[in-house]
């Protein structure tokens, strides 16, 4: 495969086995809490802005709200409290309090509104609400249609000059957390949950990123969390002095399982940024003396798109975790920060892991292991993947398909009242991850997209991400996705959506060239369409949401204002795409009987 000169980390992500056959750091998380206020009581354990909290100091609010969950929960029903909060402290003491009470946290996602924001609640049992003033707004049209016996809790503890000015109606949306911590440890009547350290108790409800289907909620019990921040902590070499940068929301395994968890099996401190900030990045981590921080989606190309300095090597961080970063990303990164980046295969689940040893190519995410394969949706086993002279992918019909692990579920606990998810994810005794994948000769596999992201051009099939890896190559482009959109004949066209590096005018012509230069590129993998925009629609974890893309299709409506361009073929050059175009366009669908494609 053609790729930088980047040597991908050679650490491991082990082999996740039923967690049960998983020492444990701790017997639970209250005794791992204790552990770390007896043995690194003084040190710190939190920071935020100027704030630190000590390690005894982080046990004791984790006490106070476990108080609070335990007076405001109704024992007869799922202990479940959901929280819709940035980075604060709050979020990890609700987290620690949870724990502490037998109950578990839902993170909520910010981005999610009206009725998919009530049904990611009610599907959740959620009992009691966390939030704080700047989503007071977002969650008051729903409220009335919940039943929350735990009520609704605003924590005005955090606040910055980003939070809405209070107002009669705003406070009406729920009661002041610091209010309700205070009358708890009062004492005030209500129903008690018993004390719960239960290592296998429900602790957090993860949503996947719905990037291509809606979210399903995630089971993690204590158990998987310790074992996971255990692995974590090891594969990263984290120890008591090192400290955790984190700026994915909490909501996201990302920053649970690469961030909070390692941070509390080792008894080290994290840093939180309420949201991920490219241009005041470095600045945190040179202020908290970050060592290590999480990231997914394109965050590494957005601290890319910074104005670059001659200093950008000079912090304090040595290693950095996530996903989804291309070979060329993680190579300027990796230079240009002087840090290690482990870019891994990751999702939610957590079902699939891959070999890193050895060195993988740029590019891949690792080698099969034992058990994993890439099938057909028969599971028949697919084809290993050959390339053409220029590393262009030849047989993406008969090489790319699902990965599945065919020795179980590993560490995946389940989706929460979801057995028709169950039932796909699991069929034949397998796990199914929805992800599309291919490996060459060796075993080296690279990934392909979802399922759902397979495109057909003039009879050929192939998946966007091999597309997508090749135009984010291009110098001027930050942030790139590509995916079909119908054609008005039959099957699809390829779309790119692109957010430029910033100064940068799109040149239709130039952009052209450059595609017809790139050898790997297939003349059927040539993009036709190109919207470009100043931000595309993404998910909270900087993942751009592919579907809202295709539903937007090339329709000036419903763009919001980006350019479009398109390129007719056998032309030279992208042209901008007129309102003549766009009603050339829906004609065509119209007269072939396809006219439901652009209207959908």
């Amino acid at each position: 495969m053609p790729g930088s000169e980047y040597a991908p980390s050679t650490r491991q992500v082990a082999l996740a086995p039923p967690l049960a056959e998983v020492p444990l750091p701790a017997p639970d998380v209250a005794a791992l809490l204790a552990r770390n206020a007896e043995v690194h009581g003084g040190r710190p354990a939190l920071r935020f802005g100027d704030r630190i909290w000590t390690h005894a100091e982080l046990l004791d609010e984790a006490g106070r709200f476990a108080t609070l969950l335990r007076r405001r929960l109704d024992p007869d029903h799922p202990p479940h409290v959901g929280v819709l909060l940035d980075n604060t402290p709050d979020y990890v003491f609700v987290l620690c309090g949870a724990a502490l009470a037998g109950a578990a946290v839902v993170g909520l996602n910010r981005t999610r509104r009206d009725e998919h924001l009530a049904h990611d609640i009610t599907h959740t049992d959620v009992q009691l609400l966390v939030t704080e003033p700047r989503y007071e707004a977002v969650l008051r049209p729903v409220l009335g249609g919940l039943d929350l016996p735990g009520g609704a809790l605003v924590s005005r503890r955090f606040a910055d000059g980003d939070d809405p000015e209070p107002s009669p109606a705003a406070q009406a949306a729920g009661e002041d957390l610091g209010e309700a911590l205070h009358a708890a440890a009062a004492g005030n009547a209500g129903p008690t949950l018993p004390w719960a350290h239960d290592v296998d108790a429900l602790w957090v409800l993860l949503f996947t990123s719905g990037t291509s289907a809606s979210p399903k909620a995630v089971r993690c019990t204590q158990r998987r969390l310790l074992t996971t921040g255990n692995r974590m902590a090891t594969m990263l070499g984290v120890g008591p002095d090192d400290v955790g940068y984190a700026a994915m929301p909490l909501f996201h395994a990302n920053s649970l399982m690469g961030g909070l968890a390692p941070a509390l099996v080792a008894g080290a401190s994290l840093s939180l940024a309420r949201r991920f900030s490219a241009s005041g990045f470095l600045g945190d981590v040179r202020r908290y003396g970050a060592t290590w921080f999480n990231y997914t989606g394109n965050v590494l190309a957005h601290l890319l798109a910074t104005e670059e300095r001659g200093d950008d090597a000079d912090n304090p961080l040595r290693i950095a975790f996530g996903n989804e970063g291309t070979p060329n990303v993680l190579a300027t990164a990796s230079k240009r920060f002087g840090i290690e980046i482990v870019d891994v295969f990751g999702s939610t689940e957590g079902s699939i892991t891959f070999d890193r040893s050895g060195g993988p190519p740029p590019g891949s995410v690792g080698r099969l292991r034992t058990g994993t394969l890439i099938v057909d949706e028969d599971g028949h086993e697919m084809a290993r993947a050959t390339f053409d002279e220029t590393g262009g992918l030849v047989n993406p019909e008969a090489c790319v398909g699902e990965v599945v692990n065919t020795l179980g579920v590993g560490p995946f606990e389940g989706y929460y009242r979801n057995d028709e998810a169950m039932r796909h994810a699991t069929r034949n005794g397998w796990y199914w991850s929805g992800d599309l994948a291919y490996a060459d000769g060796e075993g080296w596999v690279y990934f392909a997209g979802r399922t759902s992201d397979w495109l057909r051009v003039d009879g050929e099939n192939f998946p966007a991400a091999p597309v997508e890896a090749i135009v984010i190559r291009h110098p001027d482009v930050v942030v790139s996705a590509v995916y079909g959109i119908p054609d008005p004949q039959s099957g699809d066209q390829v779309m790119t959506a692109l957010v430029l590096r910033h100064g940068v005018t799109f040149d239709g012509q130039a952009f052209a060239t450059w595609l017809d230069a790139q050898p790997d590129l297939s003349p059927r993998w040539q993009p036709r369409y190109v919207r470009v925009s100043g931000a595309l629609p993404g998910t909270a974890t900087n993942k751009v949401l592919v579907r809202e893309l295709v539903q937007q299709h090339i329709r000036a409506d419903r763009v919001g204002g980006d350019a479009l361009f398109v390129r007719p073929r056998r032309a030279g050059a992208f042209r901008p795409f007129t309102a003549e175009d766009e009603a050339g366009l829906r004609l065509a669908f119209e007269q072939n009987g396809r006219l439901r494609l652009w209207d959908v």
